[in-house]
């Protein structure tokens, strides 16, 4: 199972040729952090045709949501980024909480805070551009 971040399904729905490469023929799922940044993000931007689009495209995809293992998860990641003195972005730790939590393969993303995150767990990060 490969979890999609945020950004990659940005750049999956605009439609770039290296995103559908990754995943073909994979089993993919995205978490309800990315749902969250997605949404909001289209809301604020009164983008209407957009958040069509994206209201579709989560209808077909499977969201992991956060619970309780994911929370423990993503806590133990956050204090070992501060004891290592790494700031990273609350929501990738969530996200990647998430992933781990629900035995996710790897995740593909163009955040290079996973590439942190990698550092103290066992997450598996692929990068596409």
């Amino acid at each position: 199972m490969i979890v999609l971040d945020t950004s990659f399904l940005i750049d999956y729905v605009k439609g770039l040729d290296k995103t559908r490469d990754l995943i073909h023929g994979k089993y993919v799922v995205t978490t309800v952090i990315s749902y969250h940044e997605i949404m909001a993000g289209v809301k604020i931007a009164k983008a209407k045709r957009e958040e069509k689009i994206f209201r579709k495209f989560f209808s077909e995809l499977k969201i992991l949501n956060f619970d309780l293992k994911s929370a423990e998860v993503s806590s133990e990641i956050a204090s070992k980024l501060s004891a290592i003195g790494r700031s990273v972005n609350v929501m990738d730790i969530l996200i990647a909480g998430i992933a781990i939590s629900n035995g996710a393969d790897a995740i593909v993303t163009a955040d290079k805070d996973f590439l942190e995150i990698a550092k103290v767990s066992n997450l598996d990060v692929i990068i596409y551009r």
